[in-house]
């Protein structure tokens, strides 16, 4: 299975422009965004072999990265 990144407007092409919306104009959803970008390139180069690491963590992060992902949805539609 080839690596790729979970990019938020890859995941999400419907709401690119609410997304930037409310990065513009929402310093915590920006943090989630930038958490959740982090944790994907974290986890991008744990699985290509870049940063050696158990698959227990890569599991871990790939959790973290999921809720960050539920919660970022969940504003979508709140907003």
């Amino acid at each position: 299975m080839p690596l790729s990144h979970h990019p938020l407007v890859t995941e999400f092409p419907e709401y690119h422009e609410q997304l930037h919306k409310l990065k513009m104009s929402d310093n915590y959803f920006s943090s989630l965004m930038e958490k959740y970008e982090e944790l994907d390139k974290q986890v991008y180069r744990m699985e290509d072999g870049s940063e050696p690491t158990s698959d227990e963590v890569v599991e871990q992060l790939k959790k973290e990265r999921l809720a960050l992902k539920d919660e970022i949805f969940h504003k979508l539609h709140e907003a």
